[in-house]
């Protein structure tokens, strides 16, 4: 019995194979882009750095532990192939996890250790290489790109300078550009034009404003305790000296310090201790009593 079922799943596995090979016989298949989504969701719950769901004491996110269900360039001789082609209760996924692998998904599997079973680290911890183009340019470049994987598309006409200032200045300051401005950056026919009105807009307190949104959105900034009655409460002075750091280009890791301990830095300068009013920028009852779980919602 035990013989008719492995070559039952050889032949599965030699299926397999070739199915896959003719899908995309002219691309090999690439760990980070093809393998790891798959074992990251169909594998992991039970087979990852989660020790309390782990099963079988079985990692499959290390390469160190996976080798001992994967023989590299041998489906046949893998255990982790041998049981995701299985018919019976020891499939992988087990069928009541309802993660079934889709036949595609199993193509890639089977490839990948049929091509070597090839381990890499995950993008973000790779060292990033700069890749040469024989262009200058960098709207070239980028040209060149859009145009090899559009082949039919068309890139759109260079935009007008009326155009620029005012999408730059909607970028930067939040508000359309006036007609005074926009009249200086026409009649301003240097080749730094755009760099100028860059320039002017970072320097505009408006900038400020504009780039201090996304925080004060983020922190829930309010000038009311949200809570019960929702009373008034003074929050004006943390957002104004949001407005300032942004304005003062305030080196981020220095903005983050403040906003979490500004007060408790040595010889702190009032704009520090506004800053950590971040800290007091949530929701308060003003109450005698509270309802936990209505106060956690």
């Amino acid at each position: 019995m035990l013989r008719t079922q492995n070559a039952h799943l050889m032949v599965m596995i030699l299926c397999t194979i070739a199915g896959s090979i003719s899908a995309v016989a002219d691309e090999s298949i690439n760990f980070d882009r093809d393998v790891r989504a798959i074992l990251s969701d169909k594998c992991f719950y039970c087979h990852g750095p989660d020790q309390e769901h782990r099963e079988a004491d079985l990692r499959l996110d290390r390469q160190e532990d996976a080798k001992n269900v994967i023989t590299a360039g041998d489906p046949e001789a893998s255990e982790m192939i041998l049981r995701i082609l299985a018919d019976d209760e020891t499939i992988m996924p087990p069928a009541d996890s309802k993660k079934a692998l889709t036949e595609d998904e199993i193509n890639i599997l089977v490839r990948w250790v049929k091509e070597g079973a090839a381990w890499t680290d995950h993008w973000s911890f790779l060292r990033p290489e700069k890749k040469t183009h024989p262009t200058k340019r960098i709207e070239d470049t980028i040209d060149d790109f859009v145009k090899k994987n559009l082949p039919d598309h068309k890139l759109a006409e260079r935009a007008s300078k009326e155009t620029l200032i005012r999408r730059a200045t909607l970028d930067l300051t939040g508000l359309p550009p006036t007609p005074d401005e926009v009249d200086a950056f026409l009649e301003d026919t240097s080749t730094k034009a755009y760099e100028k009105l860059i320039d002017r807009l970072l320097r505009s307190p408006r900038y400020g404003q504009r780039m201090a949104i996304d925080w004060l959105d983020a922190a829930r900034y309010g000038d009311t305790s949200v809570y019960h009655a929702d009373g008034p409460r003074d929050m004006w002075a943390w957002r104004d000296a949001i407005v300032d750091a942004f304005n003062l280009n305030m080196p981020f890791d220095e903005f983050s310090i403040n906003q979490l301990a500004g007060d408790l830095i040595p010889n702190a300068s009032d704009q520090q201790k506004l800053l950590a009013g971040f800290n007091r920028n949530n929701g308060t009852t003003d109450e005698g009593g509270a309802i936990a779980e209505e106060y956690r919602v």
